[in-house]
């Protein structure tokens, strides 16, 4: 499944929090885009808007994204190679980013990177020991 590079552009800003971006994204009929990015942070009714609407594929890379090897393993099977690429990126695979700009996807591995960033960024904000157990902000 390969989008217009635009369409991942836009993805990519919407993933960095562009308002816009996710408006023209609606606009275009891209929900599934949309909700990609709230599902790679394991937001289930985003996830699972991506299962109701059979965007299989993406569901598999958000999974694969996770470490979900039986995901990956789908991804390849389908030729979906792009996305697995993407997820290997992801997952710390340098080659990976090397594929994706060698075939000209420079723009994917820019999606990747954002998204990657995304759930670090994340990652870093759930393990603030201020803010968990009884020190609690705001307690």
């Amino acid at each position: 499944m390969l989008y217009p590079k635009e369409v991942i552009e836009k993805t990519s800003a919407w993933i960095d929090g562009d308002l816009r971006a996710k408006e023209w994204l609606q606009q275009r009929n891209y929900e599934e885009l949309v909700q990609l990015k709230n599902a790679v942070s394991r937001y289930a009714k985003a996830f699972e808007y991506l299962l109701i609407n059979k965007h299989l594929v993406l569901a598999a890379f958000v999974n694969a994204v996770w470490e979900d090897k039986k995901a990956f393993k789908l991804l390849m099977e389908k030729k979906e190679f792009l996305w697995a690429a993407m997820a290997n990126y992801i997952n710390g695979d340098d080659n990976a980013a090397t594929f994706l700009n060698k075939n000209n996807l420079k723009h994917y591995a820019d999606l990747a990177h954002k998204i990657q960033a995304k759930i670090r960024k994340e990652g870093d904000e759930n393990t603030n020991f201020f803010n968990s157990g009884p020190y609690k902000a705001g307690n």
